[in-house]
């Protein structure tokens, strides 16, 4: 902990746009807690190495993710295993119709004084008061409900009876679907959508990856998850990826990626004009630039690249793209217009 207090300290930007000798120490830190962090999940989860990947550039981005896959594929147990490893308060709330807001939020209760005789009001937290909270099937409770907590997920904070509460940092907000049951439920709007920094798709695992699993959860193995990092360190290291520098052609080759999204645009290809309904708005550049920045420091570089950018597109995107009539009759999904427009 004393080395990433010294990076702190010492950290600041230089003139000349080049990484300051503390935060070249600090990305160096990282490194080593990076490789830490992914050999502990890996005690508990088989395979999804590139998923693993995705959260922990949310997590240092400051974003939130949207996880979508059919169930058992252990998206639960993925999060929990990290909160553990990363030392988080970990929450999850299951979604569900008739879910209140106030059974996310919290809700105030009227305490008697015993001393006094008097009777007050007592704000008794809930579930979102955690720094990793896991919003399984966040589809299936209505919009007012959804609302509470993409309010936490924007502002870090909620308010209950007038009284605003700020959430404990880091804050980290995992949202599930079930992508195969439409019945009940409330697909999240757009705009709510694009809070989300990642939409992150989950796949099942090879077969060899399956008998591992297998072997693991039918015998006596119960792994023990060390912390890889602390709390602390993971806000320390969420501002160095503010810091650090990007060159302007990564900033350039970035906003003309998402601008070209926009079907009414000047510039957009014929392919995004027959098949885009509405394209990426500029929170995608956003968390293109800062997924590139936090994948460039997470593999010890000091600087984003364009293929840093385009290893994070697919997650970014997915969610932002919304396809029209055309695409659909030709079979034409989000991910092949990503792909063809990332490779062009």
């Amino acid at each position: 902990m004393e080395e990433i207090k010294t990076g702190i300290k010492t950290s600041s930007k230089q003139s000349n746009g080049k990484a300051a000798d503390g935060d070249v120490e600090l990305v160096r830190y990282l490194n080593t807690k990076y490789n830490e962090l992914k050999k502990e999940v890996a005690k508990v989860i088989v395979g999804q190495e590139a998923i693993v990947d995705q959260i922990i550039i949310a997590i240092l981005s400051r974003g939130h993710c949207l996880l979508v896959g059919v169930p058992g594929l252990a998206k639960t147990l993925l999060v929990k295993t990290l909160a553990d490893a990363l030392e988080l308060k970990f929450s999850r709330i299951q979604f569900t119709p008739d879910l209140m807001p106030s059974d996310i939020v919290g809700t105030e209760i009227l305490e008697d004084n015993l001393s006094t005789g008097s009777k007050s009001f007592k704000f008794i937290q809930g579930p979102v008061f955690a720094n990793m909270v896991l919003a399984d099937e966040i589809n299936r409770t209505p919009p007012k409900t959804q609302s509470a907590l993409l309010e936490a997920m924007q502002e870090h904070r909620v308010t209950a009876a007038g009284t605003t509460y700020t959430l404990d940092e880091p804050f980290f907000v995992l949202a599930t679907q079930n992508p195969i049951e439409h019945e009940g439920t409330y697909p999240l709007p757009e705009a709510q959508l694009d809070r989300f920094m990642f939409n992150i798709w989950l796949d099942y695992p090879s077969v060899s990856e399956e008998m591992d699993i297998i072997r693991y959860t039918t015998s006596m193995y119960t792994p023990k998850v060390n912390i890889a990092l602390k709390k602390d360190e993971i806000i320390a290291l969420q501002d160095l990826v503010r810091r650090v520098p990007v060159a302007d052609n990564v900033i350039e080759y970035t906003v003309n990626l998402v601008n070209k999204t926009r079907p009414a645009g000047a510039s957009a290809p014929k392919y995004i004009k027959d098949w885009i309904e509405w394209g990426a708005g500029p929170r995608a550049s956003q968390y293109l630039i800062l997924g590139a920045k936090t994948n460039a420091i997470l593999t010890g570089r000091y600087s984003p690249e364009i293929e840093d950018v385009r290893k994070v597109s697919k997650p970014v995107l997915r969610h932002r793209l919304i396809t029209n009539f055309n695409a659909e009759a030709d079979g034409i999904k989000t991910t092949d217009i990503i792909e063809k427009h990332i490779n062009e």
